[in-house]
């Protein structure tokens, strides 16, 4: 059985490009879970506050529940939840889950099989990693659900139907050129020994989504903003200047100087003659990962 393309195979809501990372969350979680306490059953009532924050760090800027996922993972072949009455679960929501003692495990084919073949925890997770966030929240998130990060970074690529997931390395020395080696948002332009260092050529539309590695799709960020971008405390308006989130705190100097004072910056083109990004892919970031509202500039 090639377990990559089960998960591969996963039925999620969908509504456009919408994202819908409900399911990818809990079998991360799971998967931590099982690295170190083997396929225990997993208490949802224990379990929920935990989840509750990988969906809210990491899920769509709308509100979800970790009900959802605790309980449609189940008709996907990956999942198995009991209660204090038997097999079987009562439904996504919260309150019966809690009542009824509800309990979660990865199937038991499935446990075995990573029993059996130790590089699979590492591949079944980079696959789910590379097919839902964008790469600048993979540490953040492997530390969250209690993955080894070091067995990952030793997994290598992940086959999914057939197709190698697989960046184009052309992306970032485009991306990086085009904005002369400067942060658009913060015009840090850092040098070591002849070399660019702390600047990323960041997708506006994750690749996860469809997103293209071409020029249209990039924008010059410095490490810190290009992680604030991802996270949805940074974004664009339809004007092209800096949003920034009004659910972010920061009382520091630091704080204050790097984050809070872009709202309402202008953002820095590319050279002349070279593509700006894309406005659908700007309206896409707008609805999928920053965090409304946007404080006023």
């Amino acid at each position: 059985m090639d377990w990559i393309e089960r998960v591969a195979g996963i039925r999620r809501w969908s509504k456009g490009s919408e994202r819908a990372p409900h399911k990818p969350l809990l079998l991360l979680y799971a998967l931590g879970r099982f690295q170190r306490h083997g396929n225990r059953p997993i208490l949802f009532s224990a379990a929920e506050a935990e989840l509750k924050k990988l969906l809210r760090e990491y899920g769509p800027p709308r509100e979800t529940s970790p009900g959802y996922p605790f309980h449609h993972l189940t008709s996907d072949g990956l999942w198995l939840v009991e209660t204090a009455t038997g097999p079987g679960s009562p439904g996504p929501e919260l309150g019966r889950l809690r009542d009824s003692q509800a309990t979660g495990r990865l199937h038991p084919d499935l446990a075995r099989a990573l029993s059996e073949e130790p590089t699979l925890v590492a591949r079944i997770a980079r696959f789910l990693l590379d097919a839902n966030f964008a790469p600048s929240l993979h540490a953040d998130l492997c530390l969250l659900v209690g993955l080894d990060l070091e067995t990952l970074e030793t997994a290598g690529e992940t086959m999914a139907n057939g197709v190698t997931i697989r960046r184009d390395p052309a992306f970032r020395a485009q991306v990086l050129m085009a904005y002369e080696y400067t942060c658009a948002f913060c015009a840090y332009d850092g040098w070591l020994d002849g070399t660019a260092v702390g600047l990323d050529a960041a997708h506006v539309r994750w690749r996860a989504f469809d997103g293209p590695d071409e020029l249209g799709n990039g924008l010059c960020l410095c490490a810190i903003h290009h992680k604030l971008f991802d996270k949805g405390v940074l974004g664009l308006s339809s004007e092209r200047t800096v949003t920034v989130s009004a659910r972010f705190v920061g009382r520091s100097d630091s704080a204050r100087e790097m984050v809070l004072a872009l709202a309402g910056r202008s953002v820095r083109a590319p050279q002349p003659g070279l593509e700006p990004v894309e406005a659908n892919h700007i309206t896409w970031h707008s609805r999928q990962i920053f965090r409304t509202p946007a404080r006023a500039s």
